[in-house]
């Protein structure tokens, strides 16, 4: 029981979105998928490497993820893979993100894609892009900690 109750398993991870973004808050979302999607997701037929969201009419829209089609069941049956699906997030929250996205010029990204007590999940941040000096400097940043555990592990 109390296995089920703090069950996290990560399904895809948008690590690029770090290297391009510069993550400011995150939120966990729900996401409205059909049964195909489910499996799929369950299977870790993701990807969130081009994706994005959106708030539309006070709604908020996960766009050009994709979720490939399930290999267990009919054409007929299945979903398309890149189609448009909602987020479920609190009211507050959406107010606060349209406020952040058109005043400040931030873009929502998603993070990673998980199952949280048998719930599929979504976590999407508040992103400001990065400069290309800026991913220099975190790639210099990222060698230079590579090389300090390297001395270090020979003394």
């Amino acid at each position: 029981m109390s296995d089920k109750s703090e069950s996290y398993k990560v399904i895809s991870d948008n690590r690029q979105a770090r290297f391009l973004y510069e993550i400011l808050e995150t939120y966990e979302a729900g996401i409205q998928l059909t049964g195909t999607e489910v499996k799929s997701i369950r299977a870790g037929k993701v990807n969130l490497q081009d994706g994005y969201a959106l708030i539309r009419d006070g709604q908020a829209w996960l766009i050009n993820v994709h979720i490939s089609p399930y290999n267990a069941s009919g054409q007929y049956f299945n979903h398309e893979p890149r189609r448009t699906r909602k987020l479920l997030l609190h009211r507050q929250e959406i107010r606060k993100l349209i406020g952040k996205v058109e005043q400040q010029g931030l873009t929502l990204v998603p993070l990673k894609m998980y199952l949280k007590r048998g719930w599929v999940k979504v976590s999407i941040a508040l992103g400001k892009g990065k400069k290309l000096h800026d991913k220099r400097e975190d790639l210099k940043r990222r060698q230079d900690q590579r090389d300090i555990q390297r001395a270090m592990k020979n003394y």
